[in-house]
């Protein structure tokens, strides 16, 4: 065999080439994306370095850890050398830089834009596969009282009961509602479901002096706001 055809393991690379030893010695800038992960998956197989490895998963991605992040572990048991210990490494891994993210600022106590809205729901709804609806509660003065998931449902939908969302307010004693989803399309334009769906919740909410004031549409990309855009 071609000497230069072979495979030459991590362990056999000089040591400033090796993730783990590298972060050691050069931080954890000096490494790339890749090496990270290599990291996190430990080892590799008998054909290919955990580093070439996790290049292969990047490039799969389109070098996007974002795509990465929504992942889930049976996608990534299907590359071969990632198992579901290594797949659940991974994702734990993501998710923790995500939060850590969404934690560097301080989230608002008060409500009073929908960017204030978006801030506070962005973690729970992005990287998702799947549609969920959520509410957020405030006081009358505009304080934040809590945030309560309502539904899950599939890729393009999900069942949303307006009593279940009243009497959560109710619960709380809530004075006003902001409705938020997500669309994993990442179409952020309202469907005339969403369009439905909010009118029949303000209506609802008339009826019982609990005020529908925004309903938000969540994607990777951004957010639309009804309020924002006349809808109220």
């Amino acid at each position: 065999m071609n000497t230069y055809d072979t495979k030459i393991g991590i362990k056999a690379w000089a040591e400033e080439d090796r993730p783990r030893e590298k972060l050691g010695t050069q931080g954890r800038r000096a490494l790339t994306d890749a090496e990270l992960i290599a990291i996190l998956i430990g080892s590799g197989s008998r054909n290919e370095t955990a580093v070439e490895l996790s290049k292969r998963i990047l490039h799969h991605y389109g070098n996007d850890l974002n795509k990465l992040g929504k992942a889930s572990i049976a996608e990534l048991s299907n590359f071969k050398g990632i198992g579901e210990a290594k797949a659940i490494s991974i994702i734990a891994a993501l998710e923790i830089g995500r939060r850590r993210s969404d934690t560097e600022s301080k989230l608002p106590e008060h409500i009073g834009t929908s960017r204030d809205t978006y801030n506070i729901m962005k973690r729970h709804l992005m990287d998702l596969n799947h549609e969920e609806f959520w509410i957020v509660l405030t006081s009358r003065s505009s304080k934040l009282i809590a945030k309560e998931l309502i539904s899950k449902g599939g890729l393009s939908a999900t069942i949303v009961d307006p009593k279940i969302i009243f009497g959560l307010a109710l619960q709380h004693k809530a004075s006003h509602i902001f409705l938020v989803h997500n669309h994993p399309s990442g179409n952020l334009s309202p469907s005339h479901e969403d369009l439905h769906l909010t009118k029949k919740l303000v209506d609802a909410g008339q009826m019982l002096d609990i005020k529908i004031l925004d309903h938000l549409i969540i994607t990777n990309e951004g957010f639309y706001s009804f309020a924002d855009h006349g809808l109220f």
